[in-house]
């Protein structure tokens, strides 16, 4: 059986490694940035936020993966709605489900295009560092990110998210490695 390629790539940026992901949306900008920021419609498809951006600061809880969760707080670095936003954790966290692993800070961009038609160009990236902790990190977050995405677009082209299993995309993992290692 063939491993399944990595949907994302890498790419450095300003000296700092990117784990980067480009998906092609049949929907506007403004309804893709509504289903990446509106807290009611991200739960469909990867979590909630609460508070207040103009603050600086949200806290983000994932909701796709069960409901014994953390909550995390995240930094607002920029918000431009509908077409750009970075954040990064507040805090380090263990990159690896298990709470193994050297502690990271999450940094993470969505960018969205306008494309052909009234389509959307999303490009999501988040910073992956080099060297062994990068490798292993990609490991992980690599198959995540393509699962979250392939549910985002579900969930902006009117499907259920919840359809999508999450098995299939765990053969990914070495070649998110390879990318970093």
């Amino acid at each position: 059986m063939e491993t399944p390629a990595p949907l994302g790539h890498r790419e450095t940026r300003d000296g700092v490694g990117h784990l980067v992901f480009t998906r092609s949306l049949a929907a506007p900008a403004a309804d893709v940035w509504a289903a990446c920021t509106d807290p009611a419609r991200m739960r469909r498809w990867i979590g909630t936020w609460s508070g207040d951006p103009s603050s600086g600061e949200v806290r983000f809880r994932m909701t796709a993966e069960g409901d014994d969760v953390p909550e995390e707080v995240y930094l607002v670095d920029a918000c431009e709605p509908p077409r750009r936003f970075a954040v990064r954790s507040r805090d380090a966290a263990p990159f690896s489900p298990d709470g193994s692993g050297p502690r990271v800070t999450w940094q993470h961009t969505l960018e969205l295009r306008a494309s052909a038609g009234s389509g959307t160009t999303l490009v999501f990236t988040q910073v992956v560092p080099d060297g062994p902790v990068g490798a292993a990190m990609a490991a992980s977050v690599g198959p995540g990110w393509d699962y979250y995405l392939d549910r985002l677009e579900a969930a902006v082209g009117g499907a259920d998210p919840e359809s999508i299993a999450w098995e299939p995309y765990l053969g990914r993992m070495e070649g998110y490695r390879d990318l970093f290692g």
